[in-house]
């Protein structure tokens, strides 16, 4: 049974603390420390397979995402055990949360589902699951069951949003407006769930000044976490031919343009927001564009340097509706 203490909400960011990283957030759900384990459950997704539309998005080649344990041959359990392994070499008390990364996490009928979910929680050590999936694949049979599951497990549901911006998510193919996602993380979060959005910073024909107003966008809704990533070029994907035939309509951000720009985002967050992290890391062989040469934890090292130097934190120019 996960111990979950509730979030207290944060009105005002301390300097000090810069933002509200996942850590410190579930140190307070937890009283041990927990570690995410990526999942490939065998979905697919209704953007790949005709149901919403095909070739899935531009950007997107899930080989990016999951470690070498991760392969569909192997049970949700195989998965899991292999994963604990890795890290309890360096954390032999570490608890975990069952991670359902690759495509689209609630694509399928809802008995396989919850026989699914259910399998991950049976493995000793696992307190939680992570669900990530798309903002139009939560029907409302399965949030009646993640709403019964969330009683008595952690819960976290990430939704791919990706941008604010409608003709960016039809450029990108993703298949989706950004009403439906708005209108899913709300009915979500309405169950109690805790909700989380990924977002890719960077896209084409997204200007700097439209991403800072998608902070506030984003913070008018009932969010629990946000991941941000920077657009990267990927091998094997759509985007990459766009690049490749059209470069000029790529801003393929800096190390430094990025920073700045992610410190300008928090700026403007919601300041009670749990940052998930700011960037993502590709496997080398599949990477294309930017090639920083730093690992997330340097980066955000980084991240955090700049903050200090420029006075910043979570929120420090967030306004409300109230305010606005």
């Amino acid at each position: 049974m996960c111990i979950f203490v509730a979030l207290k909400i944060r009105t005002v960011m301390n300097k000090e603390k810069l933002y509200n990283d996942l850590s410190a957030y579930l140190s307070e759900c937890f009283p041990f420390k927990v570690q995410k384990i990526s999942l490939n459950a065998g979905f697919t997704c209704p953007n790949r397979d005709g149901t919403v539309g095909y070739g899935g998005c531009t950007y997107c080649n899930n080989q990016t995402f999951n470690p070498a344990y991760c392969k569909t041959e192997k049970t949700v359990t195989e998965q899991l055990e292999e994963g604990k392994q890795f890290f309890a070499r360096k954390y032999p008390d570490m608890k975990f949360l069952a991670y359902f990364q690759a495509y689209t996490n609630t694509y399928a009928e809802l008995e396989e589902l919850k026989r699914k979910y259910e399998e991950a929680l049976s493995v000793p050590d696992v307190v939680g699951i992570v669900i990530g999936t798309r903002p139009d694949c939560m029907p409302d049979t399965l949030l009646n069951y993640l709403e019964e599951l969330n009683q008595r497990t952690f819960l976290l549901v990430e939704y791919g949003v990706e941008s604010t911006d409608n003709d960016t998510l039809k450029r990108i193919n993703r298949g989706h407006t950004f009403e439906v996602a708005e209108e899913a993380i709300r009915k979500t979060a309405a169950r109690g769930i805790r909700v989380g959005a990924h977002i890719i910073l960077g896209l084409p024909g997204e200007e700097r000044s439209s991403l800072i107003k998608q902070a506030g966008l984003l913070s008018a809704l009932p969010l629990t976490t946000l991941k941000l990533h920077q657009l990267q070029l990927i091998k094997g994907t759509r985007m990459a031919a766009e690049y490749h035939e059209h470069p000029e309509e790529f801003h393929l951000y800096s190390a430094d343009e990025y920073i700045d720009l992610v410190i300008d985002y928090v700026e403007h967050l919601r300041p009670d927001m749990v940052l998930e992290r700011f960037v993502s890391q590709s496997p080398k062989e599949l990477l294309i564009a930017p090639d920083w040469g730093l690992k997330n934890h340097e980066f955000t090292d980084k991240v955090k340097k700049r903050m200090r130097e420029r006075d910043a934190w979570q929120g420090k120019k967030y306004k409300n509706k109230e305010e606005q």
